[in-house]
């Protein structure tokens, strides 16, 4: 933790909690930073310090054994309602968080807490209690919250309703097809079913089906013997096998060859598998997550996916909103890749104007929350030290603009439908000047296959950037 109380205001800060060692650590983690620090062992002892003094801040256990932190939100909010609460709680759930905020806790965390996380939540209140400035944009408090240590940040009604399905499917063991367009966060949705779950003391293993060559996919997901194929002089465990007892995410799932998908239909169904060059079954038992931003379904229809995989992998379907249909979480990402930015570059956290935020909320943000965070990545780097606004949006904002060109007429009907595909993809890529990645975009497939689709038709790589 680095956030330290300025030089002219000693911070003051309350740990409530009922186990020791989580008093001792937050204690120490508090002092180490330059804070005031006093300890209470439940609701109680937690009151009656309250009553001998005040503070700028409370962090507090939910559930202790002589009541609870909402209680003491409570007392703290009818007595001294500039004062701070934060929340921990090792029993997270979307509907302790929503409750938490509207109860008017700062933020709300679980357990076991990232120090990080406590870290940005502090760096508020401290700002908080320097800054007040009119046209500032309003701190967080009460407006929305982060769950764990995932990162998942927002207020709005369609967002906690993902989080409370996904909260609801992670009480299970079933499978779990996450679709949602790319850069919304399917990943950290993954891992927060996962934290959520009985598993979470487990390993959480990540593959990206569309990142890993076709040829090596098979040896990534299931490993290999030594000499089981050209270049392998070693053996390798696969992803399968770094799961055991956990969950394997399996990203863009829609990437993965026709010629792999029954194998993985197979384990699937019998949570066996056999290493490359091998022939002793290796029984697992995992969790699989899959996620994909295109739509299987559709894929199916089109031949491209396997019709008897997809209803296995759809067991539990989820879905997470594209950030235009969430645009009053803006001000809070905002607020957090401002304060997670800062952190990282040893600055300041910027001041954030409300001119700054009506311009981030016209726009529809086509690349969701990550083409935000990159965008604020953008504007904190080259403007640092001074107030975020309107100006810095127009400086620094560069929308994808396709220029109108002149494309060839489509052939007559009869064609050959590789023709036809052949040449949609040429008109897309001059559309996008060449652009794999914006081709890629405008025609809904992932750059791998942007990339195979080239080479297939023997179009000059090299033309397309």
């Amino acid at each position: 933790m680095s956030s330290k109380p300025s030089n002219d205001h000693s911070s003051t800060v309350l740990v409530v909690d009922d186990e020791p060692g989580m008093r001792t650590a937050l204690q120490a983690n508090f002092m180490r930073c330059g804070w005031h620090v006093e300890t209470a062992s439940g609701v109680r002892d937690a009151t009656e310090a309250f009553g001998l003094r005040g503070f700028d801040l409370v962090v507090s256990d939910v559930r202790m054994k002589d009541g609870d932190g909402f209680e003491l939100l409570c007392t703290v909010q009818k007595n001294s309602p500039n004062t701070a609460v934060i929340l921990l709680t090792a029993f997270g759930s979307v509907p302790e968080a929503v409750e938490s905020m509207r109860s008017g806790a700062f933020d709300y965390l679980a357990k076991p807490v990232s120090f990080e996380q406590l870290q940005a939540a502090v760096a508020r209140v401290m700002q908080r209690i320097k800054e007040s400035t009119p046209r500032d944009m309003p701190p967080v408090k009460n407006s929305g919250f982060s769950i764990g240590t995932t990162g998942i940040v927002g207020r709005s009604p369609l967002l906690l309703q993902a989080l409370q399905r996904a909260r609801a499917a992670a009480n299970t063991d079933a499978d779990i097809l996450i679709e949602a367009e790319s850069g919304t966060g399917k990943e950290l949705m993954a891992k927060f079913i996962h934290q959520n779950s009985w598993r979470s003391r487990k390993s959480f293993v990540a593959v990206n089906c569309a990142a890993v060559p076709e040829h090596l996919l098979e040896s990534e997901l299931f490993g290999h013997a030594k000499g089981a194929f050209t270049g392998a002089s070693a053996a390798k465990i696969g992803k399968f096998e770094l799961a055991q007892g956990g969950t394997l995410l399996l990203d863009e799932i829609g990437e993965m060859p026709l010629n792999l998908q029954p194998k993985l239909l197979r384990i699937l169904q019998e949570r066996e598998f056999e290493r490359l060059g091998e022939t002793n079954s290796i029984h697992v038992d995992i969790r699989v997550i899959a996620t994909t931003n295109a739509s299987l379904g559709t894929m199916v229809e089109q031949g491209r996916f396997r019709s008897d995989l997809y209803y296995r992998l759809n067991v539990i379907p989820l879905s997470i909103p594209g950030l235009r249909d969430r645009i009053e979480d803006i001000p809070l990402l905002v607020q957090h890749f401002a304060e997670k930015f800062a952190v990282e570059t040893n600055c300041a956290i910027p001041a954030i104007d409300a001119s700054f935020i009506e311009k981030l909320v016209a726009y529809s943000w086509p690349g969701n929350i990550r083409e935000l965070s990159n965008f604020m990545r953008r504007v904190l780097a080259l403007h640092q030290g001074v107030k975020i606004d309107a100006a810095c949006f127009s400086e620094e904002f560069r929308p994808l603009r396709i220029t109108p060109v002149s494309l060839p007429k489509m052939p007559v009907p009869g064609t050959p439908i590789a023709v036809l595909e052949k040449m949609h993809l040429q008109n897309t890529l001059t559309l996008a000047h060449g652009n794999r990645t914006h081709a890629a975009l405008m025609l809904g497939i992932s750059l791998r296959t942007m990339r195979n689709k080239i080479k297939e038709y023997g179009l000059p790589p090299r033309s397309y950037a």
